[in-house]
């Protein structure tokens, strides 16, 4: 098998990429080492690939290696920002999961947008932080193979956490070169990253570690970040498919400096990069073997995961306990055990083309371990809630794809999804079992108006699922008095109308209007540090998405995003505003690469517009812009970067809830809550490839 159908195998089984269009957009670079042995270097990028007649819709997109090799990163987690429309933040210390938003969703940390790595879930159920956990942390950026982003609920091989959207992330099956770095930059960062890869005729090895330093610039808090990610992934020729099987460790620990109420900065009490209770952060480990087979006609996956989170935080600090503090300690240790299998088929039905899927999945958590502590300086004082928690679910999916005539494709499908769980917790009373089923339907034609265009509708219904200690709750664990319980499957539903428009020699553009429903919102509670299950609601907007490649080595990028989120259902003391909700986003980039040696550049603006943070809107954040940029040298095998971070030193995310200070009344005080981005930062990077 050729390097280049290597690099192109998950975009071609996936179905969202012609091997003949990929190859039109592959460039492909000779480098030298210094023993003059060659280096075929290959980049994929995505956005210039033609995915007309390939989508289901104009919200549906690849991102390939060349683009995510090329932009400037903060953080690890901001690889979902190539998700057009898709923001990404930090409210506390760096080991910890993002917070997203997208299509006017604060996604918390991935309550309504569902991730996949090499097939293996991401989003954590029933979590000790809140539901759909999403922590990326594990991931090595230079080992991305491509990101398969889907809007909306019209997808059937996706189920739980998706009624947003969907990105499934891809390894390398290739490395374009070997390397090793070394990055360094302010405030103590350092990151030093090694990859390998070893042949053997048919088969082949890939390596990748990373060890990383960081202090942070905070004014009370020496974030000492230690983190560790290492990766081992061998591949071989099976008959007429390719196995892979993959190996992942990841370990981090750290210290935080939470967000905090503005009225401690105006008074003087801490600066903007101060902090109130110095005790916090947190460790997190994720351990992973995952195995996939593809072929022409089967895909398969299995796979077996071990996370382990202690997490330490005070958003609120004296208001519950005014002696010892709010600290309290989130807790999460589970197993998970899964996998996948679709079948694909080409037949002529009725005279015409038709692509038929059939599929099933199964995920089983095993959470050992789930809990809230109430703590001082790191040390339990009480527990609040400890529980164990076993959870299955099991799937079925199919779709239909008919070509009615060579312009119109009607597409049609469906799944169907079981949950069960079992809670045992420290209260009997909050102990019991839950299960629920739901079947979703989802439906779109495509019509390609002209060689360059391609109209799209599409609809569906997706769901979410609930903490599964909500569905068998009867107590409060702090109060005592009754609680209601929640379904364990919320029902949403979602519609859209697009285009797409594809010029193989300068342009790429997509547009979309969508509908969104929710029978329960899951919102973010700051004072809790946590998501809890709200009212129904509904939301519509529209996104402007346009890539633009002046010539071989300058290219631009634009996306535009408007949402309107409102609560349907009326509840006494609440307003109809969903609280956390971003009206408008957007992003703009400029990429220059000359070649395989010389000067390469990006610029990199992300704007985060006005955000509510409560029912009524009387409070709102303010926005934000973020610019990051790069500016690198190549020469022979030798590379050197460097970034400058965050150039005008924006904040990060704001809250508004109720907090207590030393000295105030009892009740406490309803502030503005924030944590600051880290402020202008310079990174240099040396890398040797090989």
């Amino acid at each position: 098998m050729n390097i280049l159908r290597l690099s192109l195998l998950i975009a071609v089984a996936l179905g969202t990429v012609p091997l003949a269009s990929a190859q039109d957009n592959i460039s492909t670079t000779q480098d030298k080492k210094s023993n003059h042995d060659d280096i075929e270097r290959i980049a994929v990028f995505g956005r210039q690939m033609n995915l007309l007649g390939q989508t289901s819709s104009a919200s549906e997109g690849v991102i390939g290696a060349g683009e995510i090799q090329t932009r400037p990163l903060l953080r690890t987690g901001e690889v979902l920002e190539f998700v057009p429309g898709m923001m990404v933040t930090q409210h506390s210390g760096s080991g910890k999961a993002n917070q997203y938003f997208l299509r006017g969703f604060n996604l918390d940390h991935g309550t309504d947008f569902a991730t996949t790595v090499d097939g293996m879930p991401i989003n954590m159920r029933s979590h000790g932080h809140g539901q759909g956990y999403t922590d990326l942390n594990f991931l090595l950026p230079e080992l991305i193979g491509q990101i398969h982003y889907r809007k909306g609920a019209y997808y059937p091989e996706v189920g739980d956490f998706s009624g947003a959207g969907a990105a499934d992330i891809s390894l390398l099956d290739q490395l374009p070169y070997r390397q090793a770095s070394v990055t360094l930059g302010e405030y103590g960062y350092q990151r030093y990253l090694a990859t390998g890869e070893q042949q053997w005729q048919d088969s082949r090895l890939i390596v990748g570690g990373e060890v990383q330093r960081y202090d942070g610039p905070w004014r009370d808090v020496e974030e000492d970040v230690k983190k560790y990610n290492g990766l081992a992934r061998y591949l071989t020729n099976i008959a007429d498919g390719q196995l892979a099987v993959t190996f992942m460790a990841y370990d981090n620990q750290w210290n935080s400096a939470d967000q905090i109420p503005a009225r401690a900065v105006t008074s003087g009490l801490i600066d903007e990069y101060g902090s109130l209770d110095t005790a916090l952060g947190g460790e997190s480990s994720r351990y992973s073997l995952s195995a996939s087979y593809t072929d022409a006609d089967w895909r398969a996956s299995a796979y077996v995961i071990r996370s382990r989170l202690n997490l330490f935080s005070n958003f609120t600090y004296l208001l519950e306990h005014p002696l010892e503090g709010d600290e309290f300690e989130q807790v999460d240790h589970r197993v998970i055990w899964g996998g996948k299998l679709a079948r694909d088929w080409n037949v002529v039905w009725a005279g015409l083309p038709t692509d038929i899927t059939v599929g099933a999945e199964v995920r089983y958590d095993d959470i050992g371990d789930v809990g809230l502590y109430h703590t001082q300086e790191r040390r339990r004082l009480d527990t609040v809630r400890d529980d164990a928690v076993d959870e299955l679910s099991t799937g079925i999916f199919g779709k239909v794809e008919t070509h009615l005539t060579d312009a119109l494709t009607l597409r049609l499908g469906g799944r169907y999804d079981y949950y069960d769980a079992d809670v045992d917790s420290n209260n009997a009373l909050n102990s019991g079992d839950a299960n629920d089923d739901i079947w979703s339907l989802k439906g779109g034609l495509s019509y390609r108006l002209t060689d360059s265009t391609e109209l799209y509708a599409s609809a569906g219904q997706g769901f979410h699922s609930n903490d599964a200690r909500g569905a068998t709750i009867n107590v409060d664990p702090v109060s005592g008095e009754d609680s209601d319980k929640v379904d364990l499957l919320v029902r949403s539903k979602g519609a859209e109308v697009g285009v797409r428009y594809y010029d193989a020699e300068r342009f790429n553009f997509s547009a979309a209007v969508w509908y969104l429903g929710l029978d329960s919102e899951l919102l973010y509670v700051g004072d809790a540090g946590t998501t809890e299950p709200s009212r129904e609601s509904e939301r519509y907007g529209t996104e402007v998405t346009a890539y633009y490649w002046l010539n071989d080595v300058l290219s631009f990028d634009a996306e535009l995003a408007y949402t309107r989120a409102r609560f349907t259902e009326q509840q006494d003391s609440e307003g109809k505003y969903v609280d956390g909700t971003v009206p408008w986003v957007g992003s703009a980039g400029v990429t220059y690469q000359a070649g395989d040696e010389g000067i390469y550049a990006a610029m990199r603006l992300r704007y985060l517009g006005k955000r509510t943070l409560d029912s009524f809107k009387e409070h709102e954040a303010d926005s934000s812009t973020l610019v990051n940029l790069s500016l690198g040298y190549r020469w022979q095998a030798w590379d050197v970067k460097a970034e400058v971070l965050n150039l005008f030193d924006s904040h990060d995310i704001d809250y508004w809830y109720e907090s207590r200070l030393s000295g105030e009344a009892d009740e406490g005080v309803e502030d503005l809550h924030f944590h600051p981005a880290e402020p202008r930062m310079l990174r240099i990077n040396l890398s040797y490839r090989y």
